[in-house]
């Protein structure tokens, strides 16, 4: 194949990926956004004992106060 016709097939395949809107599902999206929250919430509770621990000392050997 010469590159004319690569070049042209490219340039389709660009146009079409450019100009292709999908249909947006709204409720699909809230589901996802509500699950992320919840799941980032029991990260959270599952470290928060480590949040407060005055003990930590970082590798390099200075203290946090």
């Amino acid at each position: 194949m010469g590159r004319g016709r690569q070049k042209a097939k490219h340039t389709k395949v660009a146009r079409e990926l450019k100009y292709f809107s999908p249909a947006t599902d709204y409720s699909a999206l809230e589901r996802e956004l509500t699950a992320s929250h919840h799941d980032h919430d029991d990260e959270v509770s599952k470290w928060a004992e480590y949040a407060d621990d005055d003990s930590y000392v970082p590798d390099d050997g200075t203290h946090r106060s």
